[in-house]
């Protein structure tokens, strides 16, 4: 009778014991879920906001790299979900630098363009085939016209060399 009490109270020892490992795991694979769904929503603006500018890859991409060490399971699993690298894909920061290109190129088009037209201007309401033969106010104007536009045109293609760079960077 003490054998069978004993054998009894070691079954149900045994059956909650199986009960606390089992809630254990529950609550540790909730955790998870919870985890990997905070992660999802906290880069989910990030993700919108570099797919209209590509220098919001230049702060978002760190950060998903800080985190991806620090929780790399989550970012597994949101990785297995998105079937490529989470939040940003290599293909995602080669289509960004190449997008920031694409837009310098037709800045420098739309730049050169429109002072062209700005000294053109100036010289038909001056009436002025050369330089050389303008007065030295128009002759000041028309320098001052291709400073700014020099100036500038530097000041933007520092900022797109800048960003050009450090988005090889991430892609790297």
């Amino acid at each position: 009778m003490i054998a069978v009490a004993v054998l009894l109270v070691g079954a149900v020892v045994y059956w909650a014991a199986q009960q606390i490992v089992a809630e254990l795991k529950s609550a540790r694979d909730e955790a998870a879920r919870t985890r990997t769904l905070a992660l999802l929503r906290l880069f989910a603006p990030g993700v919108a906001a570099s797919a209209s500018d590509p220098r919001a890859l230049l702060v978002w991409q760190p950060l998903a790299a800080t985190a991806r060490q620090m929780y790399p399971d989550a970012f597994a699993a949101l990785d297995r979900a998105a079937n490529a690298t989470f939040p940003f894909s290599k293909e995602q920061l080669q289509r960004a630098h190449a997008e920031w290109t694409t837009a310098w190129l037709e800045w420098e088009r739309t730049h050169d363009a429109e002072y062209k037209l700005k000294a053109a201007a100036l010289e038909h309401e001056l009436g002025t085939a050369s330089l050389a033969s303008a007065p030295p106010l128009a002759r000041a104007r028309l320098e001052a016209i291709e400073r700014e536009k020099l100036d500038l045109y530097q000041h933007r293609y520092q900022e797109y060399v800048r960003v050009a760079k450090a988005l090889q960077a991430l892609i790297a």
